[in-house]
């Protein structure tokens, strides 16, 4: 049978204390480096994170409906007649400023690993969403970290990135099994081609509750160190509609109403917000709201952004970007439909 709903969850990011495996990425990616400080993180290589939009595509063209969205500039799109509803109804729903639910170091934030040619693939045996998952097995090593750290009861995600093949594997609430015969149990799982544009069948769920991939929607600390965040970030919000706009494939909302926020929903700050004083990660963070935005991806608390977790964050830097008010966000037109569930 195939799930068209999944149940609301708590968001994607939970504190359960420091994070209690290293970043191990495969034989010949290992980061060293103590436990419970992650990053550096291995590069990626050749690999793209999903395709650029076509060179031909007007700045003007309202957001993507593929995997492509992640990196088109939203700066010039029109913005969408239901702007002024959906972001009041969002900030009468629970926090009103953006939060980044990373940083140093603590255990906030998402952490990956990056394995290479010769890693062994695991077999992923399925507890709740198999019907709309990757069958495996997945080039996960049994040390990969745990969103939350190895004895986290949260989301548990678990991110990785095999750059010998530009593939992306992502599993929800994922216990690493030993034994005899290893294996992952997972809720769900998907394998992401980050060669391609591709969305996930309709009504399918992934490693998120809106059916998108996680890891190209978190700020990564190198990029913003760098003071160039280029593509759209992850936000979650704590009520969503019961309905979902591509890229996104799923939707696991507590209301009909017209008002509140589909997964998938492209939000942007406004150009004219003034960003002030900021240090260089904060300030391309902010920059890229206004340029990419941010896409709606699961249920959580109020305008939480999402990140890696990384002990390099500046935690005093990051709270810049808390002064920014969700009423300076505003909604941008898609070019695909809502689609109800």
């Amino acid at each position: 049978m195939t799930l068209q709903s999944r149940t609301h969850r708590p968001g994607a990011v939970w504190v359960a204390g420091l994070l209690g495996v290293a970043a191990l990425v495969g034989a010949a990616l290992l980061t060293p480096g103590p436990a419970r400080a992650l990053g550096p993180y291995p590069d990626l290589g050749s690999c793209p994170v999903f395709p650029a939009p076509p060179p031909s595509l007007s700045p003007r063209a309202p957001a993507l409906g593929t995997e492509a969205a992640w990196n088109q500039n939203v700066a010039q799109a029109p913005r969408a007649a239901d702007s002024a509803k959906v972001i009041a109804y969002i900030d009468s729903h629970g926090g009103t400023a953006i939060h980044p639910d990373f940083g140093s170091p603590r255990a906030y934030g998402f952490p990956y690993a990056v394995v290479g040619t010769g890693t062994k693939p695991l077999p992923v045996h399925y507890t709740a969403y198999g019907t709309e998952s990757s069958p495996g097995p997945f080039p996960i090593p049994a040390a990969a970290p745990v969103e939350g750290g190895a004895h986290s009861e949260g989301d548990r995600h678990v991110l990785v990135v095999d750059r010998s093949t530009c593939k992306l594997y992502e599993l929800y609430r994922a216990f690493y099994k030993s034994g005899p015969h290893p294996h992952w149990n997972a809720d769900a799982g998907v394998e992401w081609n980050l060669r391609s544009a591709a969305l996930r069948p309709a009504g399918w769920t992934s490693a998120d509750a809106a059916g998108l991939p996680i890891f190209p929607g978190l700020v990564r600390y190198e990029e913003a160190a760098a003071g160039d965040v280029d593509h759209a970030i992850r936000v979650t919000m704590a009520s969503t509609r019961d309905a979902w706009i591509n890229p996104a494939s799923h939707c696991a909302g507590d209301t009909r109403s017209a008002a509140a926020p589909p997964m998938g929903l492209r939000l942007r700050l406004r150009a004219s917000y003034p960003l002030g004083a900021m240090g260089t990660a904060a300030r391309a963070i902010a920059v890229a709201m206004k340029e990419y935005g941010l896409i709606v991806a699961d249920n959580g608390s109020n305008w939480y952004i999402s990140g890696t977790s990384d002990r390099r964050w500046d935690d005093g830097e990051l709270d810049a970007l808390k002064r920014i008010p969700g009423s300076a966000f505003e909604v941008v037109r898609s070019a695909a439909a809502v689609r109800p569930c």
